[in-house]
């Protein structure tokens, strides 16, 4: 291989050089990577049993307070055959509104909040741009 004037490097010893800097930034940025992950599933591990015991008690006390919500609402339909109809309907149609406002909200919240590894991905935005201005040099 032919020498470089500069610092008597020769070109195969910088693109081994090369080589081996591309080999460490990309365990880096892997490394990050599943770092990030790590510490996003432990906060899982955590909290999808919580959420789990929250939803069975929660549902367990909507299914009575609905129970409840259709008895209050019979007690103004004395004597129609339809009675239960009628106050099952209102309570359903009550709790849709209530689901509809809530799953807005949700779904705000989601898109606010993303579960992807941002930090990893603005590092990996700063190396495609610090790439982008080296290859232009």
């Amino acid at each position: 291989m032919q020498d470089d004037g500069d610092n008597g490097r020769s070109l195969a010893a910088i693109v081994a050089d090369m080589k081996v800097e591309l080999k460490e930034f990309t365990q880096t940025r892997f490394k990050l990577f599943t770092t990030e992950l790590q510490e996003k599933i432990k906060t899982l591990k955590i909290a999808a049993p919580l959420a789990g015991l929250a939803a069975l008690l929660l549902l367990t006390a909507y299914l009575l307070f609905t129970v409840a919500l259709v008895g209050l609402v019979l007690a103004f339909f004395d004597h129609s055959p339809y009675r239960w109809f009628f106050a099952s309907g209102i309570v359903a149609v009550f709790w849709t509104v209530l689901g509809g406002i809530t799953a807005y909200f949700a779904a705000r919240e989601f898109e606010l909040k993303r579960l992807v590894p941002t930090k990893t991905l603005a590092v990996l935005k700063g190396d495609k741009m610090w790439i982008q201005s080296e290859a232009k040099n």
